[in-house]
């Protein structure tokens, strides 16, 4: 077992001081401000954003700093003390605090089928990606083909107040980019042995930088972002939005303005994925990293996807999931994530020089010998490798990229019910990895919670024709406190209800959901064990309708690996 590496990122998001009474309008995390304070907040209103809503706040001492109108809101300086009155106006919907957030191939490709896919043509051209992460630095595996200078890079901007730039100090979203859509033109040749493709290595990429050299972000940056891609979605065709970044959930989806943007997005015919988070060692609540699902992750309309290890082969058979890797139910909503996974571990790709991320790991950085012919000496200054589900949510991206070519008339819901139909169901038994440096062995059990539908499978995806009919919301866990059942709950109109062709027992499959309808009984379902099954999710210690605790997410950077 060798050593790893990792970088964590903590949110700090309270500050002390007692504000105000408790508003169901102000979250939360908004109660202890200190009253003397001015903060910046998110004002979500009930109609279209128009002057004269705004002057609501601003009479208040207010100072309008973005407009978020994709998502009927702004981000607004205010004065602490006000904030109550304002909630009391009846044209505001909820007040948030304009929270923190952070960024969440050569085995990878094959595993999920991508390499075949490639062989029938199926490459991402004409379709666009946006990348909303930390920039895309350029680079020769982004440009148009091996024999071209000419950016799949059509459009870059940045969000980040005062920093116009939209180069990737951190190193994250170039990392992310090249899972997409790197189509290996700097390790392509007769000098090299191993060449390092992305999914969809002829799409576009639409650069939208939010997070700054230190991977950190706001909810305003990546709203007025998702915005933007809305905005100019015929223009360059995005038809996805990848977003390997969150934070800690504090409220109902139906109130966070992350996932009402993602929303806005989802309806506006764009196929939203997200990275479920990288938590899922985190025991703060006794849950066995369940329920630590991120934010827009735990919206059930987007793709939420967990990561798996490919252990070092081409082959399904012998991978495992990522101990790592966020689990649900989410907070709150007890929303069934993750959706699907895909590999997410040590996962090759592309390395801005000289960014943050590479000089704070130079051992991340690729041998030469690796995939230089002749056993080239020293590091490659061009690849490089991370781990984490911000590294699986981009190879579902790409993936979705590969099926709105193949078939441009698909709606986000019909990607996401094709997705999850064809991910291949069949897992190992529950496996376990053993911490080098803490000694700390984390289990993983691979259950409707960890894995979702499955593992990302595109052959099978791009071979099957059957269109899914309704929306694809994940269904919503539901546990009956009278005979101590858990229950899946699905909108009517969902594409895998028991109305359609496939119901949940070939989305899921009869490995991962048991019995018709039940997916918890009496009896705890992985063994003997006091810290597995039921009672670790619904046992007495566990209050899934509060957001009082808080989970800290880290971006996991692996070395050699777990």
């Amino acid at each position: 077992m060798q050593r790893l590496l990792k970088g964590f990122l903590t949110f700090v998001l309270f500050t002390s001081g007692a504000c105000f009474a408790k508003s169901d309008k102000i979250a939360k995390d908004l109660e202890k401000v200190n009253p003397n304070a001015t903060v910046d907040v998110i004002v979500r209103f009930n109609k279209p954003l128009t002057d004269k809503q705004l002057r609501k706040a601003i009479d208040k001492g207010g100072k309008l700093k973005k407009k978020l109108a994709v998502i009927k809101a702004a981000l607004i300086s205010l004065p602490a003390r006000e904030l109550e009155a304002l909630a009391g106006d009846s044209d505001v919907a909820y007040i948030s605090t304009n929270r923190q957030l952070k960024g969440a191939m050569d085995y990878a490709i094959p595993t999920v089928g991508a390499n075949i896919a490639a062989t029938y043509g199926w490459d991402g051209a004409g379709i666009g990606v946006a990348v909303i992460d930390s920039g895309i630095t350029p680079r020769g595996d982004l440009q148009a083909d091996l024999n071209s200078t000419e950016s799949r890079i059509v459009y870059s901007e940045s969000f980040l107040e005062g920093n116009p730039s939209t180069a990737d100090v951190y190193g994250h979203g170039t990392h992310v980019a090249g899972i997409i859509g790197g189509n290996g033109k700097e390790s392509t040749g007769s000098g090299y042995v191993a060449t390092f493709r992305g999914i969809a290595p002829r799409a576009n990429l639409i650069n939208l930088r939010v997070l700054d050299p230190s991977g950190a972000g706001t909810d305003a940056s990546v709203v007025a972002a998702i915005e933007r891609a809305i905005a100019l979605k015929t223009t360059y065709n995005i038809r996805v939005i990848n977003l390997s970044l969150g934070r800690p959930v504090f409220e109902s989806y139906t109130l966070d303005p992350l996932c009402q943007a993602v929303e806005s997005a989802w309806q506006a015919g764009i196929v939203v994925v997200v990275a479920a988070g990288n938590s899922g060692r985190n025991n703060a609540l006794d849950t066995h990293g369940y329920g630590t699902i991120n934010s827009p992750a735990n919206d059930p309309y987007v793709i939420t996807v967990g990561a798996m290890k490919t252990l070092g082969t081409v082959s399904r058979g012998d991978d495992q999931l990522a101990t790592y890797s966020s689990k649900g139910p989410t907070l709150i909503d007890q929303i069934a994530k993750p959706d699907l996974v895909a590999p997410g571990n040590q996962i090759v790709s592309l390395r801005p020089d000289g960014s943050t991320l590479a000089t704070t790991f130079p051992q991340n950085s690729l041998p030469l010998s690796y995939f230089v012919a002749g056993g080239g000496v020293g590091f490659s200054g061009t690849y490089f490798r991370l781990s984490g589900t911000s590294m699986a949510a981009p190879m579902v991206s790409g993936g979705a990229a590969l099926l709105l070519q193949q078939d441009p008339g698909l709606t986000p819901d019909k990607v996401k019910a094709r997705l999850m139909k064809t991910a291949t169901k069949a897992f190992p038994a529950p496996s376990s990895v053993t911490d080098p440096v803490t000694g700390e062995t984390f289990a993983s059990h691979y259950d409707l919670f960890t894995v979702g539908a499955g593992y990302l499978d595109l052959m099978a995806a791009l071979s099957d024709t059957e269109a899914a009919v309704g929306t694809a919301l994940s269904p919503t866990a539901v546990h009956n406190p009278a005979d101590g059942t858990v229950t899946l709950v699905f909108d009517s109109s969902v594409a895998w209800g028991t109305s359609v062709a496939w119901g949940t027992s070939v989305i899921w499959g009869d490995s991962v959901i048991w019995g018709d309808s039940v997916i918890w009984g009496d009896s705890v379902i992985w063994g003997d064990s006091a810290t597995q099954g039921f009672s670790v999710i619904w046992g007495d210690s566990v209050i899934w309708g509060t957001s009082d605790q808080i989970f800290s997410e880290s971006l996991r950077v692996s070395g050699k690996g777990e």
